[in-house]
């Protein structure tokens, strides 16, 4: 909590102007005993009317003051602890940012997400509340105590029998309820796994008619949040009222036993009054204390998720400034060219990409996903990756935008190693349409201009031409300026398609990754989107991850994988006579009539 709370530095001056505003209000709180004592046993019984006025004028004034500065008080700590708030959750959401699929493999969507918003929001209510309660809360018990013992020393005695009491119940409190926040927070986070799959996951949902199952799923995490919520707030909830007994019976001993004292003459009425007022005060300021307590140990657990989040190193970094060219490890090419260094421009690498013997694992799992993976793909021409299911051929793509980095090898662009380039600079160079069509709330043309954020509308229209996505998108009533629901659910799955392989064409990168981007596509559209895009990509390189054989037929260079392991590499036609692995994938789409 105290490393979060170092954040706070740059509110020093707000924070410091609340504080004294809350001082200046508790002093205020204060006096208002002392000045209506004086009332009472001086103003009274001498019927000096003018005497109560002038000490009636105070207590408003006094009142007034202390008001302006609640007031004060109040929008400066709500103003700090949503700055505060605010700062924290752009911190982690940049951390976040920076994260390899590792580190989100590691914490998960949901879990990252509650730490964003539920945890946050936990510690911003701890800053609000201690900026209010860190000097009103001492300054009310201290000059409580001080203004009480200097009306009645005997009667303060009886105030001190309470305190044990007190603490008693608030250290029992604490201790048992403690340990149960962390629990919440986790289970929050399920709650948040469950509710997030059963929304995007919807369509799976109703067409299974699984409504059922997920209802229970929900109701049992949900359950299970309530039942731990509702076990602290019993530990929670029995606090006060045994806080607040205590109190009763201690201000009914002191009336009692104050009574008699202004009976025998040794405390006058006003005395009395005031000295009750500053007891409250004073049980009141602990109860504050005790409801800081209450949730601090929350508070605590959540700062704990968040600094997590912060402390953690992304695998995947940028090299330093001085860094060579090449990684360690990394053999020379041989090429005629000398490869370039990390900082040069966009135009000086040309996109030809080289796996030299890469081996990848992901983490915790038994098998390499891939084995000694060679190749190399060369600007101009078209390299197709082709395999069963779970052969490795997205893990092979997704390592060349660094995604992941290998075990083992290096893969290289233009004879730069890709761990000695910059990731902004290295995922400049690459267009990729990933398996999954990824769109985002807004409108058609915001979409195709996240590839290329100053693309102007002839640039968009043009992509989309390309893609064979202008069309469908013309009939619609506000054309490019329609707007894509969350994930693109008002769109079907080729339409889908068709607008991520745009968003990639706009960026005119050196290398396309077509990751399975055509198997939502009909023939026809297939075949016409392959054409033009053969024209378009003239000069770059391009890698083709594909299911049907139709679609990469006419590339330069297959490749093959099987179980992880490259087992054919070349054209269509040698392949089918040296490869028995792609000789049975093109039997399970084609006759022998159409091989042949």
């Amino acid at each position: 909590m105290r490393r979060l709370f170092s954040h706070l530095r740059p509110y020093s001056v707000s924070i410091a102007l609340c504080l004294i505003l809350v001082l200046l209000q508790s002093l205020s709180e204060l006096a208002l005993p002392t000045l209506m004592a004086n009332i009472v046993d001086v103003g009274i019984p001498a019927g000096d009317t003018g005497y109560i006025l002038l000490t009636g004028g105070r207590m408003l004034l006094v009142a007034f003051l202390g008001m302006a500065c609640a007031i004060g008080a109040g929008y400066l700590s709500a103003r700090v602890s949503t700055g505060f708030g605010r700062d924290l959750r752009e911190m982690v959401f940049s951390r976040v940012e920076s994260f390899s699929l590792r580190e989100f493999d590691k914490f998960g969507t949901a879990s990252l997400i509650t730490r964003t918003t539920n945890d946050i929001t936990q510690v911003q209510m701890v800053v609000l509340m201690t900026l209010r309660m860190v000097v009103s809360t001492p300054i009310m018990a201290i000059g409580g105590v001080i203004m009480a013992v200097s009306m009645d020393v005997g009667l303060s005695k009886t105030l001190l029998w309470a305190l044990p009491f007190i603490f008693i119940i608030m250290a029992y409190g604490i201790s048992r309820g403690m340990p149960l926040f962390k629990t919440i927070q986790a289970k929050v986070d399920r709650l948040n796994l469950v509710l997030r799959e059963n929304l995007t996951g919807i369509r799976v949902v109703r067409a299974f008619n699984r409504e059922d199952h997920e209802a229970k799923r929900f109701d049992e995490a949900n359950r299970d949040l309530v039942e731990t919520h509702l076990r602290v707030s019993r530990i929670m909830s029995s606090m006060m009222p045994l806080i607040m007994l205590t109190i009763n019976f201690m201000m009914i001993a002191l009336i009692w036993i104050g009574s008699h004292r202004v009976e025998a003459g040794n405390l006058d009425v006003g005395g009395l009054m005031a000295f009750v007022q500053y007891a409250m005060r004073i049980l009141f300021a602990l109860l504050n204390i005790s409801f800081m307590f209450v949730m601090y140990p929350r508070a605590s657990a959540s700062a704990d998720r968040v600094i997590e989040v912060l402390d953690s190193v992304p695998e995947i970094v940028d090299p330093p400034e001085d860094a060579g060219a090449r990684a360690p490890g990394v053999l020379e090419t041989g090429d005629d060219e000398a490869p370039h260094a990390p900082g040069e421009s966009a135009g000086d690498l040309r996109g030809r990409v080289e796996f030299r013997d890469v081996t990848f694992s992901y983490p915790g799992a038994e098998e390499p996903a891939l084995r000694n993976i060679t190749f190399t793909a060369s600007p101009g021409e078209v390299t197709a990756i082709i395999g069963g299911t779970g052969s490795g051929k997205s893990t092979l793509v997704n390592l060349i935008p660094r995604f992941y980095d290998v075990d083992s090898g290096a893969i290289l662009i233009d004879g730069v190693d890709i761990r000695s380039m910059k990731q902004e600079r290295l995922r400049s160079l690459i267009g990729l349409v990933p398996q999954k069509a990824v769109l985002f709330s807004g409108t058609i043309a915001e979409n195709i201009r996240y590839g290329k954020e100053d693309a102007t509308m002839e640039e968009i229209i043009h992509a989309c031409k390309i893609a064979q996505a202008h069309d469908f998108i013309s009939e619609l009533p506000d054309g490019y300026e329609s707007m894509v629901a969350q994930g693109g659910t008002n769109f079907s799955g080729g339409q889908k398609q068709r607008l991520s392989i745009a968003r990639a064409i706009v960026r005119k990168p050196a290398i396309y990754i077509f990751d399975d981007s055509f198997s939502a596509l009909d023939f026809r559209t297939d075949a016409r989107l392959r054409a033009a895009l053969r024209r378009e990509t003239q000069g770059a390189t391009v890698i083709i991850v594909a299911q049907r054989v139709a679609t990469i037929m006419d590339a330069d260079r297959i490749l093959v994988l099987d179980g992880g392991r490259l087992v054919g590499i070349g054209t269509h036609r040698e392949l089918l006579k040296t490869c028995p692995v792609y000789r049975e994938i093109v039997l399970s789409q084609m006759s022998e009539e159409e091989i042949a």
